[in-house]
């Protein structure tokens, strides 16, 4: 993870898309519109999503945006 950005949103995206029947990125690229360097990207911890996109990653494994990104640990770093 990434930990040079600051402002990065730690997210379980990885861990989802293999519990998902090995989901490959392509596939969860295609489900939520995007290409598949941004899912790289955000696995990696380059790119924060729009709320629409995290929206759409949450809802392709069928969970709540809160069950996919940890804005909690985000929110403990800056206290």
């Amino acid at each position: 993870m990434n930990s040079e950005n600051q402002n990065w949103i730690p997210n379980l995206i990885r861990q989802y898309r293999f519990e998902n029947g090995e989901m490959t990125q392509q596939v969860l690229a295609d489900t939520v519109g995007v290409s598949r360097q941004t899912i790289i990207s955000l696995e990696a911890g380059r790119y924060n999503p729009s709320l629409m996109l995290a929206y759409r990653i949450a809802r392709a494994f069928d969970l709540f945006i809160e069950d996919v990104f940890m804005l909690e640990d985000v929110e403990k770093k800056r206290s």
